[in-house]
């Protein structure tokens, strides 16, 4: 196991890491903005490093002087940030530390959305109708969606998240969106490309953990439904998804592993996929070559601890579990509290007078601020994941509202009381609900 580690991320991701850590016996270095020093994580782990203004967790240089400044042996990069960075994880790897995550090739092909299409749909995953090719006009792209078939999405090659994408009913739309998109991923990304493919009004968002152990074999450890969104960003999700059927789970399963085979993957990684909730097939929609926000309701289904599976596996070990032995148990559902307006999803940054959060059977809370911390719009809104779980969708349901209830935040705006609406909607809880849930919601 290796013996000191720098977290290069901050707020929850990082606490949660640093815990682990600990229990491991691994000492922990955590980097900081001048924005976060008083954060919970900064004082959690055994040394902290002071790294500069708010987007120096961006800076690849002010992370690797930490890491010698402070002798640690390897780099943990959470998510976002750095974290899909292939040219970080080969300065991590120059400067002779241990890079806590999937072989940077493998973050190269899978960080261009077309090159991963391309070697998806080689591998045998199934893929959508779209272009093998950037689009390299608006006229192109018409084009191509004449042979697609409308309704079509426009998307932005690089980034990731949810960003950069539209959707297009006919050649005008699509000319305007071409465009609009275009310019956001050259501005966001630095990369202008973009690719069309066939837009599926109603479809289920759902995802497959998947593990690259160290002796060079695959793993899928079960999917997640990420269906609850806004802006195309990921609200709850839960695990089971309600939509599989165990006979689909096989053919998901079986793809993401052939997905992570693909690119030789190694450690924490997500195969993402559309599901059609009335034909019952899937296309493979991305892979994030990193830990997910989610990933606890896949620990919580399956009694392990992904982020130790992660540090065994960049230690060279097995990942301290039998994976062939591992069995879906029960039911679990996280929410992601953001600190925005429970209407409108906009954000609303401030100093956090009161927090208390919410405890009983089956509820985890990961939590990136305390009462005193301010959240400051220089960062995603995520405060805090509420994760709950139990023998039953229905238990966890039930659950959840009482955890809800007892989550009690002053100062930020947040959207529990966007929680408490999804939890007790008829949709939400018959559990046949698709990606266009919120926007019913609030028409």
């Amino acid at each position: 196991m290796i013996e000191s580690l720098l977290v290069a991320n901050r707020g929850e991701i990082a606490r949660r890491i640093i815990r682990t850590a600990r229990r491991l016996g691994v000492r922990t270095v955590a980097v900081h903005s001048e924005l976060d020093a008083d954060l919970p994580y900064v004082r959690e782990a055994d040394e902290a490093v002071d790294i500069g203004p708010a987007q120096a967790y961006r800076n690849a240089e002010a992370v690797l002087a930490a890491a010698r400044k402070t002798d640690a042996a390897a780099i943990h990069p959470g998510y976002g940030f750095l974290s899909e960075n292939a040219e970080f994880a080969r300065a991590v790897e120059a400067a002779g530390l241990v890079w806590v995550g999937p072989p940077a090739d493998a973050i190269d092909q899978m960080g261009d959305k077309i090159n991963a299409r391309n070697l998806m749909a080689a591998a045998g995953v199934p893929v959508s109708p779209g272009t093998t090719t950037p689009m390299a006009s608006a006229e192109e792209a018409v084009a191509a969606a004449a042979t697609i078939g409308y309704p079509v999405m426009v998307k932005a090659a690089a980034g990731g998240g949810g960003m950069g994408m539209a959707s297009a009913a006919d050649a005008a739309e699509l000319a305007a969106q071409y465009e609009k998109v275009r310019a956001f991923a050259e501005r966001m990304f630095g990369d202008g490309s973009v690719l069309v493919e066939r837009y599926f009004p109603r479809v289920r968002h759902v995802e497959v953990q998947i593990l690259g152990l160290a002796d060079g074999r695959v793993v899928a450890l079960g999917e997640r439904e990420c269906s609850v969104q806004r802006r195309n960003q990921k609200v709850a999700e839960e695990a089971p998804s309600p939509a599989v059927t165990p006979e689909l789970r096989a053919r998901l399963l079986g793809a993401a592993q052939l997905a992570g085979e693909a690119v030789g993957y190694r450690n924490a990684g997500t195969v993402e996929c559309l599901l059609d909730p009335d034909g019952g097939e899937f296309f493979f929609l991305e892979m994030n070559t990193r830990l997910q926000v989610e990933h606890p309701i896949t620990e919580a289904t399956l009694g392990i601890d992904l982020v130790e599976a992660q540090l065994r596996i960049a230690s060279g070990e097995e990942p301290g579990f039998d994976p062939a032995a591992l069995e879906i148990t029960g039911h679990a559902l996280e929410l992601r509290v953001n600190a925005e307006d429970p209407k409108r999803f906009l954000p609303g940054p401030g100093a956090v007078r009161t927090w208390v959060e919410p405890v009983g059977e089956g509820v985890r809370v990961d939590s990136g601020y305390a009462e005193g911390t301010t959240v400051t719009p220089a960062y995603d809104a995520l405060m805090a994941k509420l994760v709950v779980s139990g023998p039953d969708r229905e238990t966890v349901l039930a659950r959840a509202r009482r955890a809800v209830a007892g989550f009690e935040i002053v100062g930020p705006k947040n959207n529990l009381p966007f929680f408490t609406e999804l939890l007790d909607d008829a949709e939400f809880v018959s559990g046949e609900y698709d990606t266009g849930i919120i926007g019913r919601m609030r028409s």
